[in-house]
């Protein structure tokens, strides 16, 4: 067995890990960096479609919008690394980026890979930084009130245990989706290992599956429509935005925002709806005037939908609805309703909501409640957030957190 010592060991190469990483080669701290995968980043390369949605620059008050259950929690880490720093970091990385629509922050090249590769140049240049990857934290121990002990199995010899000695651990495991990314929460059991609670986790940012979905709608993006998620009858999130069907079902930027309430709704086994608007810049007297006098005698509703819808939405339009007439239609175009039997699981899931509790970890710096020396940062945590850059700035905010805290400890010393 081989015994190794570090100043601090970092558990997990993706977006926070790496961001950890990063940051802590900057002072004169012993870093190791463990990643299970053969390189780190694997999950970052799916953000933003492949384009890396690196963060969204909008003020502290319109971003704590988007953030859940508490975005209180994440302020002073925010404050401390915000999205203009996130923004900053990179440039001085040598990556140039590039504001879109929504406030949203991407690589000008609008490659994932670009991201992730200016992190792992800049962590592999350093002295200070070991990278571990194809190795596998299968354990965090206290050995002493001030030492931990994590052990480590490379997949290439799996005979042989590697003992990291450490005086702290940033658990940046990531959550449960995209599993086959390495997502596998190993955090949550390194932290109730060490006496933390762990909320309840489920998929977020995931495709809502309609009762009696018609695949026909798969490929369709609906764009400038209003969308209302009822639960048991009632309205709980009115949401204006992009929607996109897909073979899985619901999603796009709509999709993903309502699908945190509707999870949990229906794991609580509630009735979930969605009421779609197509037309949410117009009253329903507005529609009413222009059908009556747009529709001519003889002209198939068919064809006469096509003045309203794209074509590929009219056919399953007017099957869902047996009973669509000219003079129900403006009713119908701004209420179109599904009934939602289900969601995809983990394995295409974006982000996982739940995580360790944040009543036991510092909103200042990350560090455990309960374990001195302990930290935690990114999805791992019981911290999330709506598509749109606000869940990479979660990771990166928290891990900047973490290491400025223990560099801060380390110059005590």
């Amino acid at each position: 067995m081989c015994i190794m010592e570090y100043d601090v060991v970092i558990i997990g190469g993706g977006a926070a890990g790496m961001m950890a990483a990063a940051l802590a080669s900057e002072s004169s701290l012993r870093v190791a960096l463990i990643e299970k995968n053969s390189q780190c980043g694997r999950k970052l390369l799916l953000t933003g479609k492949g384009r890396c949605n690196i963060t969204n620059t909008r003020p502290w008050d319109e971003f704590k919008e988007h953030v859940h259950p508490d975005s209180g929690f994440l302020r002073p880490a925010f404050m401390a690394f915000s999205n203009a720093d996130t923004v900053a970091f990179f440039r001085k990385l040598g990556l140039p980026v590039t504001e879109e629509r929504g406030m949203r922050i991407f690589p000008s090249s609008g490659k994932s890979s670009d991201v992730r590769d200016v992190l792992v140049s800049r962590i592999s240049a350093a002295t200070n930084v070991d990278i571990r990857c194809d190795s596998e934290a299968v354990s965090v121990l206290r050995s002493s009130s001030s030492h931990f002990v994590v052990e480590v199995l490379h997949s290439g010899d799996r005979m042989n245990m590697l003992e990291l000695v450490t005086d702290s651990v940033i658990v940046a495991t990531g959550g449960l989706s995209y599993p086959a990314t390495g997502s596998t929460g190993d955090g949550y059991r390194f932290a109730r290992e060490m006496g933390h609670t762990v909320v309840d986790t489920s998929p977020s940012l995931t495709a809502l599956v309609p009762t009696r979905y018609n695949f026909a709608l798969a490929g369709l993006t609906l764009r400038n429509v209003s969308l209302q998620l009822l639960v048991d009858g009632g309205v709980v999130q009115d949401e204006f935005g992009e929607l996109t069907f897909t073979n899985d079902g619901l999603e796009g930027a709509l999709g993903f925002r309502v699908s945190r309430r509707a999870v949990k709704a229906l794991d609580e086994g509630k009735k979930v709806e969605v009421l779609m608007d197509l037309k949410p810049a117009v009253t329903r007297a507005e529609l009413k005037a222009r059908i009556e006098r747009e529709y001519r005698p003889g002209l198939s509703l068919q064809r006469f939908l096509e003045k309203f819808l794209p074509v590929q939405a009219v056919r399953p339009f007017m099957d869902s609805d047996p009973s669509l007439t000219v003079q129900n239609l403006p009713v119908r175009l701004k209420s179109w309703k599904f009934l939602i039997k289900g969601y995809v699981d983990y394995r295409r899931a974006v982000v996982t909501a739940g995580g360790v509790s944040l009543r036991e970890v510092s909103r200042k710096t990350m560090e455990s409640k309960l374990v001195p020396g302990l930290y935690f940062a990114g999805e791992v945590l019981d911290l999330d957030a709506d598509t749109g850059g606000y869940n990479l700035q979660i990771a990166f905010s928290t891990a900047a957190a973490a290491v400025r805290s223990i560099v801060s400890r380390s110059i005590l010393r």
